[in-house]
């Protein structure tokens, strides 16, 4: 791993500050068919989100007045430096895949009024095109502006009657790297961080959910603090260029 201690600096793998994010970029419409649809980019990390509007709902929520909002997720064989096999050649799908989708899914019906659109669901896909760490939380990131495109869709199509957006929500990736807090790890931080957390965020600073595993070694509820304060910083940010996107 590139990184160094000098001194009490702490000298990143991309050379950027402990809290400093990577470049983030949103493009919308980028997928012209769906609903809704974005390429999110976070350094190198690139995923493509798109959001499909069907009149249909799982057999549980039949007759309930309820709508939902579902997620799939994806890497493409290259995304990674060493080409991995597409799940659908394997005949399943993989741990990570299933534990990866249904965060997505968590985390958007949490800002979601399913009752805005019942007997009805949003098919949100989340295809990673490049992974440089942190693809869940791009995803997320990415996925709640192509749904709020989606949203604006359906009402312009008079398919449902108000806005079922019920805030804004981001996510990030944050650890501690050789003893140090950082925020949004790339993929080398990642691997050889000593703790690796996911935090999902809406614009009020709630905490949705957290995923958080120590490596090797147990850390401490300052760091934990730490780290949790330093991801909501990095959700608010995410948040402020989201409303900026979908202004334009």
């Amino acid at each position: 791993m590139r990184d160094l201690i000098k001194g009490d600096k702490l000298i990143r793998t991309d050379r950027r500050q402990p809290d400093q994010m990577r470049p983030v970029s949103i493009t919308r419409n980028y997928i012209p068919h769906a609903e809704g649809s974005v390429l999110i980019e976070l350094g190198r990390t690139r995923v493509v989100c798109t959001v499909t509007f069907e009149q249909n709902v799982p057999g549980f929520l039949k007759g309930s007045g309820s709508g939902w909002v579902t997620a799939e997720y994806s890497m493409l064989p290259r995304s990674t430096p060493e080409r991995s096999k597409r799940e659908a050649v394997l005949g399943r799908q993989g741990g990570r895949t299933m534990e990866i989708q249904r965060l997505i899914g968590r985390s958007l019906r949490a800002v979601t009024d399913l009752a805005a659109f019942p007997d009805s669901t949003f098919w949100v896909d989340c295809d990673v095109l490049e992974a440089d760490g942190g693809t869940r939380t791009a995803s997320i990131t990415g996925a709640y502006v192509a749904l709020r495109d989606a949203f604006t869709t359906m009402m312009d199509e008079g398919v449902i009657e108000r806005d079922p957006a019920l805030g804004h929500l981001a996510a990030i990736s944050v650890g501690m790297v050789s003893g140090v807090p950082c925020l949004d790890l790339c993929f080398e931080e990642d691997v050889h961080a000593d703790v690796d957390l996911n935090i999902v965020a809406n614009d009020s600073a709630e905490i949705i959910e957290i995923q958080g595993t120590a490596e090797g070694k147990a850390f401490s509820r300052p760091d934990l603090d730490a780290m949790i304060d330093l991801g909501l910083s990095g959700i608010v940010s995410l948040i402020e260029h989201q409303k900026l996107v979908l202004s334009g």
